[in-house]
């Protein structure tokens, strides 16, 4: 028992308690839009928490980097700009809201640690670039890492479980963990690679249960490459399908994922292959509804879902609100924000029928 423990140590890591450098990411804002306004929110409003949100900082070309045409000095030059910014900003807690970007930090800043003359080289390079120093952040946290951290909290300020609100059972919970997070270094993530935590730990504590399944850490098929490179897509979705094939017969409620690339292809994948193959994955033949970490943590804490920005789904998320009890206006999920209708997306060719209510998945 004691080395089961002391291992156990090993899988945890150090996340700050406060006044945090947020840098968004440059897709999530895209997919998702609502997801990085509910963080800020949770944190300065239900947590009491100083975050900086700072309109100066830029991508940190990731996709660019993985993607073989931004080289290693230039990525390295546009990340210590980022740690640039934060000092000037008077923080020193670092919080990526990109899983990319997690990895892309935690790997220039090993790489730093190792080679102290690479780091010397990107401080040249940045000073004959922008004139700017910087000091490395004390602390590097994905935000997800924040949410875990004060998860308890937000439970005991929670309006709503994830418990069915008819029958008092745990829903069901698929947590996924990008690549990024828990596999490049896996010391950086809550539980590591082989034990990831973080999204897990959220769904016991609002009242959930973790499903586990037999494809349960295999990737989304992001990859990059293979959805960058249009002749290469079908890898993608094919990953995503065998994970879906694999969770099906556990009947999930929803999914979580942590990465914005996860969270898009294992939402949008499920239109796709409904719309190739006439198949859906979740229960009563509808497809399963995906959260990002943020849209779960503000469900149960009461935010309405549509400021939430759950109406940008493929998948309708309307089975899950119910099972929860949440309240919502269906009325109000296509409004814009002057209160006008702005347009319902095309629905798919797969029409899946549960309870009182006919739920499509969407394009």
């Amino acid at each position: 028992m004691s080395m089961k423990r002391n291992s156990w140590k090993e899988y945890q890591k150090e996340i700050a308690e406060d006044h945090y450098y947020y840098a968004r990411s440059c897709i999530r804002q895209n997919f998702f839009p609502g997801s990085e306004a509910a963080f800020l929110r949770i944190l300065q409003e239900n947590l009491s928490k100083d975050i900086f949100d700072d309109p100066r900082h830029t991508s940190c070309t990731g996709i660019g980097y993985h993607s073989d045409i931004v080289p290693l000095e230039t990525i390295m030059t546009v990340v210590a700009r980022q740690f640039s910014l934060m000092n000037a900003a008077g923080y020193e807690n670092f919080a990526s809201s990109c899983i990319t970007s997690f990895g892309i930090y935690t790997e220039i800043l090993e790489t730093w640690n190792e080679f102290p003359e690479t780091e010397e080289r990107t401080r040249e390079n940045l000073w004959k670039a922008t004139k700017r120093e910087f000091v490395k952040p004390k602390n590097l946290a994905h935000t997800s890492d924040i949410i875990f951290h004060f998860r308890e909290e937000i439970a005991r300020q929670a309006k709503y479980r994830l418990v069915n609100a008819r029958t008092g059972e745990p829903l069901k919970g698929v947590e996924h963990i990008g690549c990024h997070y828990a596999k490049i270094f896996p010391k950086s993530g809550v539980g590591g690679a082989e034990f990831p935590y973080v999204l897990a730990g959220m769904i016991e504590s609002w009242g959930g249960e973790v499903v586990d399944y037999p494809e349960r850490r295999h990737c989304c098929g992001f990859g990059f490459r293979n959805y960058l490179v249009q002749a290469n897509r079908g890898y993608s979705v094919a990953n995503s399908q065998k994970k879906f094939e694999s969770m099906a017969p556990y009947k999930p409620d929803f999914i979580v994922c942590n990465c914005p690339g996860c969270t898009m292809f294992l939402d949008k994948w499920q239109y796709t292959i409904a719309e190739m193959e006439g198949t859906t994955y979740g229960q009563d033949g509808i497809g399963i509804p995906v959260l990002t970490y943020e849209e779960l943590a503000g469900l149960v804490l009461g935010y309405d879902p549509w400021d939430l920005g759950m109406q940008m789904h493929q998948v309708n998320v309307e089975p899950l609100l119910d099972k929860m009890g949440v309240r919502y206006d269906p009325e109000a999920k296509y409004l814009g924000k002057n209160g006008k209708f702005i347009g319902a997306p095309r629905e798919a060719a797969v029409n899946c029928f549960s309870g009182e209510r006919l739920y499509r998945i969407q394009r």
